[in-house]
């Protein structure tokens, strides 16, 4: 028998130590009872699909451990957008529910509370949300903070590009650098190498750093050396025993203290904002943040590898993945149905709480759970017909609808793939997991495979 669906879960995310991770009630362990490949609804729904397309489904039940419906459930196929499931997974793994990425500006610690100072830097770990002057996530509060502190009087900026690696990124399909330093405004022109993103960001820093009344005499853009904080020297006792840091040692002053600081909003919000409308580009964004040093190592390598291990800490079976990108754009990426089950299962017992008070709930099921990860996705037959996928559709807006089923799920779609993963609640009242992902020629109606998967979904929910 293949290896089960996960679903006893809290045991497993108190041992992985994950962020935010508590006991809670769930369903026994059980053994999977080995269902037919197929019931006739799915069956029938199978096959309308066009020659030369290949399939992988796969159905759990997530109160009861049953696998329900599969078919190649193990084979390794182009999951498109898909993949999008692994880096919010991630990253939600990686801040918790309400974790934030910060920003800060520096001075030279001799200098601090002086009204004229040599420079400011500009620190950050690439917070996709970044803004120049739209609310208190912006350069534009930064500027305010260090008027306000009493500078007055800069000599040039610099900007702290140490936490990435951009040269790493230089083979997404995007085409985008990730720097650790951006700006949400540029998001429908982004720059198109790591020194037009430098000349942006620090120009727009000099502009708001004289909008709010400091004096700036250079408009040269520096860079800086990293920032690393300060950490004792070990101690022993006469056996060996590690001792705590001696409290009479002063410790050394850092060569640069902050003067303001500003975070991002919860990462819940943020993931709900790319996985709705398909965000290629704050995918890319997103999985940049798990490689900022010092918790990464600055590379496009080091993100993915921090996917894997996110991955096999959950226990989900590797075999097969490969991760090439945060957006599924690259065709090297490959999923197989059990792995996304897999990872639907494990997310949707996870214990992270939706991210902002009294944030839309609009299902009694997700409700009960306060379940970040499943209302970040888009929400099936919700009707809005908007520029962008901007709603809480997003990309399900106008699928499915009339079917009185509550489906959030993650659509993929590539030029002969298409592809749908996610959660729909069943006859049973049940939450079902299901991932299906259909790879076929360049040229196969992408209409066609989404019709065949709305009726599988139907059915599926029919069925169980």
């Amino acid at each position: 028998m293949r290896r089960p669906l996960l679903l006893c879960l809290a045991g497993l995310l108190l041992a992985a130590g994950l962020p935010g991770s508590r006991a809670t009630p769930s369903a026994p362990s059980v053994t999977l009872r080995h269902a037919p490949d197929l019931s006739p609804g799915v069956r029938r729904a199978l096959a309308g699909l066009p020659p030369g397309v290949r399939v992988g489904l796969l159905v759990g039940d997530l109160t009861t451990g049953e696998r329900l419906e599969a078919r190649g459930a193990d084979l390794p196929l182009i999951p498109a957008s898909t993949l999008k499931l692994v880096m919010a997974a991630s990253v939600l793994v990686d801040r918790g529910g309400a974790g934030w990425w910060s920003t800060e500006l520096t001075v030279p610690a001799a200098e601090v509370g002086r009204a004229r100072v040599s420079h400011l830097t500009l620190r950050g770990g690439a917070d996709p949300t970044l803004s120049v002057a739209s609310g208190p996530n912006s350069l534009r509060s930064l500027a305010k903070q260090a008027y306000a502190r009493g500078v007055r009087e800069v000599g040039g900026v610099r900007l702290d590009e140490t936490g990435l690696d951009a040269g790493t990124w230089r083979g997404l399909a995007l085409g985008v650098p990730m720097t650790p330093l951006r700006l949400a405004d540029w998001h429908n022109r982004p720059p198109l190498s790591a020194g037009e993103a430098r000349a942006r960001v620090g120009a727009a820093l000099i502009t708001e750093l004289r909008r709010a009344g400091i004096r700036v005499l250079s408009g040269a853009v520096g860079t800086a050396s990293p920032f690393r904080p300060y950490i004792p020297p070990p101690r022993s006792d006469e056996r060996g025993r590690p001792l705590p840091p001696d409290p009479f040692v002063p410790v050394p002053r850092r060569p640069e203290q902050g003067v303001a600081s500003v975070r991002s909003a919860s990462p819940s919000s943020v993931l709900a904002a790319t996985l709705r409308p398909s965000d290629n580009l704050r995918a890319e964004e997103l999985l940049a943040t798990l490689a900022v040093r010092p918790v990464g190592n600055g590379t496009l390598g080091g993100a993915l590898s921090r996917e894997r291990a996110a991955l096999r800490r959950f226990g989900v079976d590797l075999t097969g993945v490969r991760l090439a990108d945060g957006s599924g754009l690259s065709r090297e990426n490959r999923l197989t149905p059990r792995a996304l089950v897999e990872l639907l299962g494990v997310m949707y017992h996870l214990p992270y709480p939706q991210g902002q008070p009294g944030a839309e709930l609009p299902d009694a099921t997700y409700r009960a759970r306060r379940n970040a990860f499943a209302e970040a996705l888009p929400q099936a037959g919700t009707g809005e017909n908007v520029p962008g996928h901007g709603g809480r559709g997003g990309t399900l807006a106008l699928r499915l609808r009339g079917s009185g089923l509550d489906v959030r799920a993650k659509t993929g779609t590539l030029p002969g793939v298409s592809a749908l993963a996610g959660y729909v609640t069943g006859r049973s009242g049940h939450t079902l997991a299901f991932a299906l992902l259909m790879n076929g020629p360049e040229d196969s109606p992408i209409l066609t495979l989404r019709e065949v998967q709305d009726r599988v979904v139907r059915a599926v929910a029919a069925a169980h």
